[in-house]
């Protein structure tokens, strides 16, 4: 018969252990963001549209000037100046997220292009033109407005 050894654990071991624990559960609920390569700067701020590969690919030949764009394998993130989702709606299956937050990512994903200039910005409208076209859906602008209550004047 082989000899058993039994380690013990003292009271300061199992809190670091449980502290670690806290902390890692922490780390993993906190979306990751897209970081602006060094030398960059991001003077309007930095919001994300994350679109499939296939999307992306799709786009990339549609687009005048391109940013910096990253993947993480299924997913392609565009980085754009804050508030371009304002009176846009970004059509499916693009998820915009404020801040260039990418949840539910395990590490962030990799640049796989970069910009000859200083900003990291794909220019929204541009971008999203080109997500109309691959997506077949009609600009939020060229949109018919439906008929509603008649005007009261």
């Amino acid at each position: 018969m082989g000899v058993v050894t039994t380690r013990t654990m003292d009271l300061d071991s199992l809190v670091r252990f449980s502290r670690q624990r806290q902390q890692q559960a922490v780390r993993a609920a906190e979306p990751l963001r897209l970081t602006v390569p060094d030398g960059m700067t991001a003077p309007l701020g930095c919001d994300a549209v994350a679109v499939p590969e296939a999307c992306g690919r799709a786009m990339v030949a549609r687009l005048p000037r391109m940013g910096c764009v990253y993947a993480d394998g299924d997913l392609w993130w565009w980085i754009v100046p804050s508030d371009s989702d304002v009176a846009l709606e970004w059509p499916a299956p693009a998820r915009y997220t404020t801040g260039a937050l990418v949840p539910d990512a395990r590490r962030a994903p990799g640049l796989i292009h970069r910009p000859d200039g200083s900003v990291p910005y794909t220019p929204p409208i541009p971008l999203y033109l080109a997500l109309c076209r691959v997506t077949g859906t009609t600009p939020v602008w060229s949109r018919s407005i439906g008929a509603g209550a008649p005007d009261p004047a």
